[in-house]
């Protein structure tokens, strides 16, 4: 039988949540409660709709080059759904890449082995609450300061955090050289 996840919402083809065109999962339920909070909707644990790893899995397989991005809420609170829908991700569209955005920080999904299960099967961990003082809207993917993007493999076998370094993404335009 399935786990559920109970989700807010799924957008498609969202360009906020890392780079290029992802499928955004917003599951319900946070505890951080972080002031200045972009969603604060997604804090209650009782305002998603419970889905099934198939059907989120629908919707993703249905857009063939969109990434994958847990976000919420915070996936870190529904664990086990969260990693069995990274591993149906890893099976049957091993070519996506998954960023997760926690309130938590590395060091501490680390040390809880429900979170750790669901932290090794993801790319990219967006980590660290949104602190309102070092918001910084130049920042990609991020909105505060303390908030680090964290190359999740190589920071697992290293035993520390390692960031998250690729710009290919980017699209570097200087005014001598016209529009892009």
């Amino acid at each position: 039988m399935q786990r559920m996840i109970s989700v807010i919402r799924i957008i498609e083809d969202t360009m906020v949540d890392g780079p290029g065109f992802r499928t955004a999962i917003y599951c319900a339920g946070c505890r951080h409660r972080c002031e200045g909070c972009h969603n604060p909707q997604s804090w209650d644990f009782e305002g998603g709709q419970a889905m099934t790893t198939d059907d989120i899995m629908r919707v993703i397989e249905a857009d063939p080059y969109a990434n994958v991005t847990f976000s919420g809420g915070d996936p870190m609170y529904q664990p086990e759904g969260f990693a069995e829908l990274a591993r149906a991700i890893r099976q049957r569209t091993p070519e996506k890449n998954i960023w997760c955005y926690t309130g938590f920080t590395f060091e501490q999904l680390i040390n809880n082995p429900r979170q750790k299960a669901l932290l090794e099967l993801i790319d990219v961990l967006v980590d660290g609450p949104f602190i309102k003082a070092e918001r910084d809207e130049s920042l990609l993917f991020r909105g505060s300061r303390n908030q680090r993007l964290v190359d999740v493999q190589p920071s697992l076998k290293q035993g520390r955090v390692v960031l998250y370094t690729d710009t290919s993404y980017l699209i570097i335009r200087d005014s001598a050289s016209g529009p892009c």
